[in-house]
């Protein structure tokens, strides 16, 4: 994968790509999407003889397909997408689709440190993962969330192991759901499982699991946790170690556990979404303390505001000092910093992007059908019609701005010190 050290960061404004020329040459574009370096913008189009291609910089890949959608840019620069040939579908990549042919294929994944891409597939009428143009060797009954391991050499995802007769709840509670790591199945079986995850060094994977009718816990490589909760959401690794936590819900309130015991001695009506700061020590969550009311829980101590409509996921700092989520309060959208939100608010935002050094704030904000980049909670005035999220250089000296104004695509290198107040 590419380091953001060597991006282009020459300050100024380069015209990269022309939308409204793309758009007035095929009858339809659909969604555009653009390279992390700002490089490419890319968008599905429609050709005179109805098929479909990927139009790059003004430029169309060579070979046409029946369907394309999804198109995504790795962060090593290379462009896949959803495709639909001979009416069978695959992943195209750089123009070049995989080999393997699927009745139905969906939900392309991207390995978090490596770059390797999987997707989930039906063929004749069982389901299974592919990744990098190769499939499980065993396919399933059923399949519902996947996942790959950081480096991409392990896929694992939820699967049903046999089939069940309508209204059989007798042997659907003996369990006929578990994992399958690249392909093969955990011995183990449930009433159901979801959202598996590895461990941040590949080795192992947790999940939520349904033992019973009414009882809820966690396995790890197939070996349920003691402990039996009312509800749990999706586990995950502390940063290094083997020690998996998971939001649970004990006693009617929910709260933290680790390896099945509680930490944390507050309990919430709802908690969810928890985080990890990079060196494991902090945590951070989504949390409604009274009913209706949300806020995040950084150490199991809740903020001391509430927000009635929305909090979305929260944000470690780099150095973990501070913690961010965008917020939403009487239909207008900000960013709450360590309990504080914003006093300028917007029709949308996306998440907070933190300086390297933790001092600034950086978000992309909609207001009146206009993009622009919020600093600190300032609008530096922009207003483009189209905009992706600002990336930053990683000594915080520059920041990249990718988005489409007056029908060109811009890619734009700015000074961090010119952009706070």
């Amino acid at each position: 994968m590419d380091s953001l050290d060597k991006f282009d960061w020459t300050l100024g404004k380069k015209e990269t790509g022309n939308v409204v020329n793309t758009r007035g040459r095929f009858s339809q574009v659909h969604e555009f999407t653009v390279s992390l370096d700002g490089e490419r913008i890319a968008a599905p189009v429609k050709t005179e003889d109805n098929q479909f291609t990927a139009c790059v910089n003004g430029e169309l890949w060579p070979e046409s397909v029946e369907v394309l959608w999804y198109l995504r840019y790795l962060n090593d620069g290379r462009l896949i997408g959803l495709a639909r040939i001979d009416d069978m579908w695959t992943l195209i990549v750089d123009g070049k689709p995989w080999e393997q042919r699927f009745e139905f294929a969906w939900q392309p994944k991207i390995a978090s440190d490596s770059g390797k891409v999987g997707l989930k597939y039906k063929q004749d009428m069982e389901y299974g993962v592919a990744v990098d143009d190769k499939i499980w060797d065993k396919n399933y009954v059923a399949i519902r969330d996947f996942c790959l391991s950081p480096d991409g050499t392990k896929s694992a995802a939820t699967v049903q192991l046999e089939s069940l007769k309508e209204a059989d709840i007798f042997h659907f509670f003996e369990g006929v759901w578990s994992i399958a790591v690249n392909g093969e199945p955990w011995d183990t079986k449930f009433v159901n499982c979801w959202n598996p995850r590895f461990s941040p060094d590949n080795s192992r994977l947790a999940t939520e699991i349904r033992t019973d009718i009414a009882e809820y816990s966690v396995a790890v490589d197939g070996n349920p946790w003691d402990s039996r909760f009312g509800c749990v959401w999706s586990p995950s690794f502390r940063p290094g170690t083997n020690s998996v936590v998971a939001p649970v819900r004990a006693e009617g309130k929910w709260t933290l556990a680790e390896d099945g015991k509680l930490i944390w001695d507050n309990k919430f009506v709802q908690l969810w979404n928890h985080k990890f700061s990079r060196d494991g020590r902090r945590i951070v969550a989504n949390a409604a303390p009274e009913y209706g009311q949300w806020t995040i829980v950084v150490d199991g101590k809740p903020w001391p505001v509430r927000f009635t409509d929305m909090v979305l996921d929260p944000i470690f700092s780099d150095d973990g000092s501070k913690v961010a989520a965008v917020v939403k309060e009487n239909d207008r959208w900000t960013i709450a910093l360590d309990g504080k939100a914003w006093s300028s608010t917007f029709d949308m935002i996306w998440d907070p992007v933190f300086t390297p050094d933790s001092s600034h704030i950086l978000a992309q904000v909609e207001s009146d059908g206009k993009y622009d980049l919020a600093v600190d909670g300032n609008t530096i005035g922009i207003n483009a019609e189209k905009m992706w999220p600002p990336v930053v250089k990683p000594d915080g000296s520059m920041v990249l701005l990718r988005y489409i104004y007056d029908g060109k695509y811009y890619r734009d290198i700015r000074q961090m010190s010119e952009l706070v107040r």
